[in-house]
């Protein structure tokens, strides 16, 4: 069909040759009128079958809307097919009747096919013309409703993503505003990496997705921030096993470890373990958090929005609902993150 649309001009030009010798032939050896009648038919007919075609197309096209534009097309091909067949009709009297007195009554009696065939022939162009007008307002309409779905859902993550640094950071000048008077270097140390921090977050705004290493390193920001907090009470243990150029969307770790280090050490006044395995097992990079957890002895319930956030961000990049997992195993609270990997699925088929 895409075919067909895109070569309709080349279409209806072969259509206009084979109906003129299609003409020719019938006119000359069925009918044996001289070559001079022949040729001058086929030259009117096809003429005048071009007008109208093309007549109808401008029509079609100046219609303000789609509603009735079946009804439209058809009444202007009727319309067109008539004033076609009587132009003919003048037209043939005038250069081929004053040379040859026998082709009057012929010329009389075919009008009525002649007005069919070019009804037919319009009726056509004109239901396609419709249909590939009718065709052009849904593409439309249809780009349209995409690019607002795109806007939208860009919107959202960017709202989603403005959504994580707020909690994270009223704790942090809580924590500068407490050292300050106890520690003013530990204060001065914070507040250091607390800027560096937020300066990493801006550069990555724009960015839907980036290498696992850079999002490692902003985890490692983000839990220096962490440790002049808590000191030597936060104890964190990375294993990786994927190279660095695996793809992360970015901002969905520190959520996670902010949830795991608030279970983790509310209501413990000992060291505590939180330990991050990332391991790329194609098409998924498995991203496992695991923290200790005490159910009699938790925080109040906060806003939610840490995982919940999360697994919507992960539905809007890609479309699933099943990429977030948590699971309580005794004293243990454990998350699983999937992030399908199709550039490296991609690469690994070519090779």
């Amino acid at each position: 069909m895409r075919l067909f649309r895109k070569n309709i001009h080349g279409i209806l030009l072969l259509m206009v040759v084979i109906i003129i010798s299609i003409h020719i032939y019938f006119i000359h050896f069925l009918y044996h009128f001289d070559w001079s009648i022949s040729l001058g038919e086929g030259l009117y007919g096809s003429l005048f079958i071009c007008l109208s075609a093309w007549s109808i197309v401008l029509l079609i096209r100046s219609y303000p809307t789609t509603t009735v534009i079946y009804v439209y097309a058809l009444t202007v091909a009727f319309a067109i097919s008539l004033i076609a067949t009587l132009f003919i009709s003048e037209s043939l009297k005038v250069g081929i009747i004053t040379k040859n007195e026998a082709y009057k009554p012929w010329l009389h009696l075919t009008l009525p096919i002649r007005f069919v065939i070019i009804l037919i022939f319009n009726c056509w162009v004109a239901t396609n013309g419709a249909l590939r007008k009718n065709i052009s307002v849904l593409d439309t309409r249809f780009q349209q409703q995409a690019d607002a779905s795109i806007l939208l859902k860009e919107a959202e993550l960017f709202k989603l993503r403005q959504q994580l640094q707020p909690h994270f950071l009223y704790n942090s000048l809580n924590s500068i505003s407490a050292l300050i008077m106890i520690a003013p270097d530990s204060a001065q140390e914070m507040i250091g990496k607390l800027s560096d921090f937020l300066r990493s977050s801006v550069k990555r705004e724009s960015e839907d997705t980036v290498p696992v290493s850079e999002e490692l390193e902003y985890i490692q920001s983000y839990l220096d921030i962490e440790a002049v907090r808590f000191g030597d009470r936060l104890q964190i243990n990375i294993e990786k096993s994927c190279t660095d150029d695996v793809m992360v969307p970015p901002f969905l770790l520190q959520p996670i470890l902010e949830n795991a280090i608030k279970f983790g050490l509310y209501g413990n006044t000992g060291i505590i373990n939180i330990s991050i395995s990332i391991a790329l097992e194609l098409p998924m990079l498995i991203i496992t958090v695991t923290n200790p957890y005490d159910a009699d002895n938790q925080p109040p319930r906060g806003t939610g929005f840490g995982l919940e956030g999360i697994n919507r961000r992960l539905y809007l990049l890609y479309a699933r609902t099943d990429l977030l997992e948590t699971k309580k195993d005794g004293q243990f609270f454990t998350t699983i993150l999937k992030i399908p990997q199709r550039h490296v699925q991609s690469h690994i088929d070519r090779r």
